[in-house]
C-alpha cells in the first residue's frame, strides 16, 4: 500500500482568527497549538481549524485576548511570551509520540505524531505547572499534561479490548464525535463546576490517559474505566479534559462554563498579581 499524500496546505493564525477580542478585553490567553501535523489529511487539517477557531471565538466572547503560539512551526513558540500571559490554554492535535512515555511497539492508527511538538509543549506544561500558572488542557493537551507529569497513555482505545467498547469515537464509517456519559469525581473541579457527579461530554480520541502522572488526579472517568480529565492537586488551578468542549456539536452551555471557570481564575490570578504589584511599599533611606 502507497503511503497517503500529505494534504499541503499549512494552516496560518489568520486561518483561525475568525473573530476578535472586546475592545475593553482584560486578559491575554496564550494558546498553544499544533497548527499542522507532518501526515495531515484534508480531513484533520479542517477538524483541527474548526476547533481551533471555536476555542478562540469562546475566549473572546469571554471577553480574552489571544495570542497564538503554533508548536509545529519550525521556529521555536516565543516561550517567554506564553510564560508572561495571563492563562494558558493548550489545544489539540496529532497522536503523542509513545515513545515519551515508555511504549516502543507499533501504535494502531497512529497519526500526527510530530515529536519536536510534543517536547515543546512539555517544556510549555513543565513551566507552568513550576510556576502554577492557570492553565486548561484539552484532548491532546490533557495527554501532554499527564505525559508531562510523568505518566503514560492508551496508545489506541481501540486495540485495547475495552469493555463495553466504541464509547470514545465513532465507528469506522461514522461521524468521528459522539456524546458520552463520564462520571465526576467527588471533590474535582469539574464536579465543583458543572453540580453533577455525571456529565455527556463530545468524544472522539483514540488515545487516553493511562497511568496518572506525579501530582495529577483523575477527575473525570468513562463507563470502561478510561480516564477522561486530571487536575493538578497542589496548583491553584490546572485541568485536563480529554473530550472537546470546543466542538461544533459540544454543548455551548457546558463549553461556556468550562471557559468561564478558567478565564474567572486568570483574572483572579491576573488581580492578585497586579495588587502585589501596585501594592509594594518601599522603607525612606535611613538619614545619618
Amino acid at each position: 500500500m502507497s503511503p497517503r499524500t500529505r494534504y499541503e496546505k499549512e494552516m496560518r493564525s489568520e486561518d483561525v482568527l475568525t473573530t476578535s477580542a472586546h475592545p475593553d478585553a482584560d486578559v491575554t490567553i496564550a494558546v498553544v497549538v499544533q497548527f499542522n501535523t507532518p501526515d495531515q489529511s484534508k480531513f484533520s487539517y479542517e477538524l483541527n481549524q474548526d476547533l481551533t477557531r471555536t476555542a478562540i471565538a469562546a475566549l473572546h466572547e469571554l471577553g480574552a485576548r489571544v495570542e497564538l503560539h503554533d508548536v509545529a512551526h519550525d521556529r521555536d513558540p516565543n516561550f517567554a511570551a506564553i510564560a508572561a500571559a495571563d492563562g494558558i490554554l493548550v489545544l489539540g492535535g496529532g497522536d503523542v509520540d509513545a515513545a515519551l512515555y515508555g511504549h516502543y511497539d507499533p501504535v494502531p492508527n497512529e497519526g500526527g505524531k510530530d515529536r519536536r511538538a510534543d517536547e515543546r509543549e512539555i517544556r510549555i506544561i513543565q513551566s507552568g505547572i513550576a510556576a502554577d500558572a492557570i492553565m486548561l488542557h484539552l484532548c491532546r493537551g490533557s495527554q501532554l499534561l499527564n505525559v508531562a507529569c510523568g505518566g503514560s497513555l492508551i496508545p489506541d482505545v481501540e486495540s485495547a479490548n475495552l469493555n463495553p467498547p466504541n464509547l470514545h469515537k465513532g465507528p469506522k464509517g461514522s461521524p468521528l464525535f459522539l456524546d458520552e456519559e463520564v462520571q465526576l469525581a467527588e471533590g474535582s473541579i469539574v464536579r465543583e463546576l458543572y453540580g453533577s457527579e455525571r456529565l455527556v461530554v463530545r468524544n472522539g480520541h483514540h488515545q487516553a490517559v493511562d497511568r496518572v502522572g506525579e501530582g495529577l488526579r483523575a477527575t473525570a472517568i468513562a463507563h470502561d474505566g478510561v480516564v477522561e480529565g486530571t487536575e493538578r492537586i497542589d496548583n491553584t488551578w490546572i485541568i485536563g479534559v480529554q473530550w472537546h468542549p470546543e466542538e461544533a456539536q459540544a454543548s455551548p452551555k457546558d463549553r461556556e462554563i468550562l471557559f468561564a471557570a478558567f478565564l474567572e481564575q486568570v483574572r483572579a490570578r491576573a488581580a492578585s498579581t497586579e495588587h502585589e504589584t501596585t501594592g509594594a511599599t518601599y522603607a525612606h533611606p535611613t538619614m545619618g
